[in-house]
């Protein structure tokens, strides 16, 4: 009977939460602002006075936006409506990166499906030009039938993969340990659409059905606490000035971390909704797996 108390108090937990994300409203704002299409040719567009940003993918070319400042370190929340229907091969991306073959780059990418089929939700974590470390998951709703909000968290200490408030994954800076970590490159946001029907759904078996372009994804409600850092290297947080991407006095998200409550959403995620793991890879890395994997699951 216990068993079955703390089981139901979670999931009514868990239903107010997601109920609180359905409502919440990011500080809208003029997506002008904050960010530039950069490619495309005019597939992708601001739209209702920046309050809507669309990118478009068809049989010629996807389309992408880039931010206007660049990061180090930051809440970054954007609410994303993904193609419906038949999308499978297109993949739409939401991340934050840096330039360089030492590249850092921290990211969501979207993996489209054939009708009916879930999304697969890839993340990965490069630090130094290093990433291989790929965790996937299936939503608990259909991201297709309106927005939902999807959050990096990413501060000296961790970052944190959010879905309407639910953290799916999180990153623990281990340099100490030998495991490198982003803490002192900038890095800009960063989203496309576009096609790689070569590996994007079930592994490139299923292609891109053309006749169902074109393709859109619609953004909104951008929100973001970070620290952004001029062209000569000056960081906002150390001179507490502000702009519209880095409302310093909301300092929480530089030290935030995990409360239990956090790490019971993170467990019921990775139990119910991983389908891939680099940590438990083990023919992949037969050789012996990457150092931070063997101290947690959680990475």
């Amino acid at each position: 009977m216990s068993s079955f108390c703390c089981s139901f108090r979670f999931s009514m937990m868990l239903l107010g939460l997601l109920l609180a994300s359905s409502l919440m409203a990011a500080s809208a704002g003029d997506l002008n602002q904050d960010f530039i299409i950069t490619w495309g040719n005019g597939r992708g567009q601001m739209l209702d006075n920046g309050q809507l940003l669309m990118l478009s993918l068809d049989n010629v070319s996807g389309s992408g936006f880039q931010s206007k400042n660049e990061f180090l370190f930051g809440r970054f929340d954007m609410q994303i409506k993904l193609v419906p229907g038949n999308s499978a091969g297109t993949v739409t991306t939401f991340y934050l990166s840096s330039q360089g073959d030492n590249h850092d780059e921290i990211d969501f990418e979207f993996l489209g499906n054939s009708s009916g089929d879930p999304y697969t939700v890839h993340t990965n974590v490069f630090s130094q030009g290093k990433g291989n470390r790929e965790q996937q998951f299936k939503l608990w709703f259909d991201p297709t039938k309106g927005f939902h909000t999807y959050s990096i968290l990413w501060n000296s200490q961790q970052i944190i993969f959010l879905v309407d408030k639910i953290p799916i994954r999180e990153f623990t800076n281990r340099e100490s340990e030998g495991v490198p970590y982003p803490h002192n490159q900038t890095m800009k946001i960063y989203s496309s659409l576009w096609d790689a029907e070569n590996w994007a759904t079930r592994g490139g078996l299923v292609k891109t059905n053309w006749t169902e372009a074109p393709f859109n994804t619609y953004y909104r409600n951008f929100n973001g606490n970070a620290c952004v850092v001029s062209s000569i290297g000056v960081s906002s947080c150390d001179s507490n000035s502000k702009t519209s991407t880095s409302a310093v006095s909301n300092k929480t998200w530089q030290t935030q971390q995990l409360d239990s409550k956090g790490r019971r959403y993170l467990r019921w995620v990775q139990k119910n909704y991983m389908i891939y793991n680099y940590c438990t890879d083990y023919k992949r890395f037969s050789n012996g797996r990457p150092r931070e994997c063997k101290r947690s699951k959680s990475h």
